[in-house]
């Protein structure tokens, strides 16, 4: 038997007053006396009244939703711990202000504009996160043609005035090498996420900037997709090198975790042989052997500010870019000085 959700009209019969009466109470606006406005809240409490957000949409009012596209493969939520911790954050932030999240995957940039685009045409959000910024992004531009609230989750620099919540990629790349250029080591190797992604930028061009202060040669950089199966063909090639890296840093920690095996496989120590750097410590990074050393930052915490500057934005707020710090370094199992020369 389905039961008939409670309805202004039926709030309306219990309290002896008119259904405009009833909207006035329910959405804040003058026209009827506190004493009404409490009675009519509170019947509607005993109810189970709930607004309609498509309706109230439709008439103008907000959505109470944001929303989320994610161009990435569906797999790499699955596994990777930065987005669903990311995600984590915003939503104890919406729960908090009764908005939900929409969260859609996306093949490409054109796809993701349509998404926003249709959601935005159909009331279906009231703003979005900007995740993954691209270093030529035609989001940014496109979101601002149609008026959508929009925060950007990367540097203000591509940002194109959106208000941005972003990481210093570049301290954290500085603090890594730093670190392992006082163990000793000369050769180091990055393996990079996608090489049109605005941070990965960002930190290819600090790895280059830090080696030269280091007095280190160029590192090598090799761009994958951040998969498992990217990193590890990456890691193989790097190890079978003839100029085989003495370190090397993963741009997440399922690319370093599928290094492990790599080196395993071709009878390697690590770190006596090879020393291996995960970018954004993970329970993953802790409970494998050796532990890895890891960069780490509360990305929860990340997540929440984005909710809040976003939601401030819908309301009209003034919202300037938030700086988050940066990735801090924290060596464990992984890393040691570099094996002797033969």
């Amino acid at each position: 038997m389905q039961v008939k959700r409670p309805t202004m009209a039926d709030i309306a019969r219990r309290a002896g007053v008119s259904k405009v009466a009833v909207s006035y109470a329910l959405n804040g606006q003058p026209g009827v006396s506190e004493t009404t406005r409490a009675a009519i809240k509170a019947i509607a409490e005993e109810l189970g009244w709930r607004p309609n957000s498509a309706a109230r949409a439709l008439t103008g009012g907000r959505a109470q939703a944001v929303g989320l596209v994610v161009r990435r493969p569906a797999r790499t939520l699955g596994v990777e711990p930065f987005f669903m911790e990311f995600i984590s954050g915003v939503e104890t932030v919406l729960a908090e202000h009764a908005y939900a999240l929409m969260l859609q995957m996306a093949g490409d940039q054109e796809q993701e504009v349509e998404v926003c685009r249709r959601w935005w045409g159909e009331r279906r959000v009231d703003g979005v996160f900007l995740m993954d910024l691209q270093t030529e992004d035609e989001r940014v531009g496109a979101v601002r043609d149609i008026g959508l609230p929009a925060v950007a989750i990367g540097p203000p620099e591509v940002a194109g005035g959106l208000p941005a919540v972003w990481s210093d990629d570049g301290e954290s790349i500085h603090e890594i090498v730093r670190y392992l250029a006082a163990l000793g080591h000369q050769r180091i190797a990055r393996v990079a996420g996608p090489s049109g992604l605005a941070h990965t930028a960002v930190r290819d061009a600090a790895l280059a900037e830090a080696c030269r202060e280091a007095g280190i040669p160029g590192a090598t950089v090799v761009h994958t997709d951040y998969t498992g199966d990217a990193g590890a063909r990456a890691a193989r090639a790097l190890l079978i090198s003839p100029e085989r890296p003495t370190a090397i840093v993963f741009d997440n920690d399922i690319m370093a975790v599928a290094a492990l095996s790599v080196a395993q496989e071709l009878s390697l120590s690590i770190p006596a042989d090879v020393s291996v750097v995960a970018w954004d410590e993970s329970p993953l990074t802790q409970v494998v052997r050796p532990t890895l050393s890891a960069v780490t930052r509360d990305i929860a915490a990340y997540g929440a500010r984005s909710a809040t500057a976003l939601l401030a934005l819908i309301d009209g707020d003034d919202v300037d870019s938030i700086r988050d710090g940066y990735a801090h370094f924290v060596p464990r199992g992984s890393t040691a000085p570099p094996p002797a020369p033969r």
